[in-house]
């Protein structure tokens, strides 16, 4: 068995250990918080009703519908038995709908929301922060601290204010949801409009956050490169300063690819809070709608994903890392 095989193997058997662990604690975590989700549907359900057979009848209706009136560890088992044929149940909030129809509407809301905004905050703050090493001087210290100060600010600040200003203030933009509530989704130029109006203020808030971040990050590595014996040693050759920035620069951008294919991975969690405050329809606002109705099994199916992308982003990661990374496979032959 070669080296590759060998990290590849190790890598995978690690990754699957904490798969499992996540799928478990996925399952139990929601189980133990306080209320009794049943309770609460047939509150509503039982609104006017005054014989107390009959309310109980529902409980018990619903009790076994759920599967809550077995053990623990059944609902677990039959839980993992549906994951396998990729039933995550049924929503206990929005009975009788299916947690993968409503995740299958939420995801591309989520993904339609966070990948433009990673990718245009990640070009843009990397641009201005190679921008700000190499020219230093005044523009330096006009970007550095204004990154600095945007990257500060938590995604959930940020977008607070700039809801209250832009929409409850000035109002050029809707306050919440994906899209005119009256409309119907349909592929037309008034809906896609009511789309980017209500994708604007989330996005913005997004991506003023990352460019921030990227804009340190690339400022901090490109002084480190501009100052490296290599690039001294370059110019005392009379190599032109056009081609050793390239290769400066180039050198830079290696850990903040990683942050990006991290970010790519990660986007189905991240910023969840931000869809939150604009109630924008993705899987944060399902999660937290989930968490207030004591909903297992949309908190579990929301978590899950999350989960599996994170996972899965750096896995990917770490096998890209064993076949291109000499350092790696230096490791990986003094394994043999």
């Amino acid at each position: 068995m070669s080296a590759y095989s060998k990290y590849f193997i190790k890598k995978f058997c690690w990754y699957f250990l904490t798969l499992v662990i996540a799928v478990s604690l996925n399952f139990i975590l929601p189980r133990l918080i306080d209320g009794n989700p049943v309770s609460i549907i047939v509150s509503q359900v039982s609104k006017g009703m005054t014989d107390s057979d009959t309310i109980k009848q529902v409980y018990d209706t619903f009790m076994k519908e759920f599967g809550l009136d077995k053990p623990m560890w059944t609902q677990f088992l039959i839980y993992i038995k549906n994951l396998f044929t990729g039933d995550l149940g049924t929503s206990f909030g929005l009975y009788p709908k299916k947690v993968t129809d409503i995740l299958a509407t939420a995801v591309p809301w989520t993904v339609g929301l966070q990948l433009p905004a990673i990718l245009v905050g990640w070009i843009l703050g990397n641009i201005l922060g190679a921008v700000a090493a190499y020219k230093k001087g005044v523009f330096d210290k006009a970007i550095f601290p204004v990154a600095l100060f945007v990257n500060s600010i938590p995604f959930f600040t940020l977008a607070i204010i700039m809801l209250y200003i832009f929409g409850l203030t000035l109002k050029w933009f809707p306050l919440s949801g994906g899209y005119d509530f009256q409309m119907i989704p349909q592929l037309s130029f008034e809906f896609i409009g009511s789309v980017i109006r209500h994708h604007t203020l989330p996005f913005l808030s997004i991506v003023l956050v990352t460019i921030g971040g990227q804009a340190i990050g690339m400022r901090e590595m490109s002084i480190y490169e501009l100052n490296s014996d290599y690039v001294l040693y370059s110019k005392l050759l009379g190599i032109r300063d056009r081609t050793v920035s390239r290769y400066v620069f180039k050198n830079a951008m290696l850990p903040q690819i990683t942050g990006l294919a991290l970010s790519l991975g990660t986007m189905i969690g991240g910023s969840l809070i931000c869809e939150i405050v604009f109630s924008y329809p993705g899987i944060g606002t399902w999660l937290f709608t989930a968490i207030r109705q004591l909903d297992y099994p949309l908190i579990s199916g929301c978590t899950l994903i999350i989960a599996v992308s994170v996972l899965l982003a750096n896995f990917t990661l770490e096998i890209i890392y064993g076949i291109v990374d000499p350092r790696i496979k230096a490791a990986q032959m003094e394994d043999e």
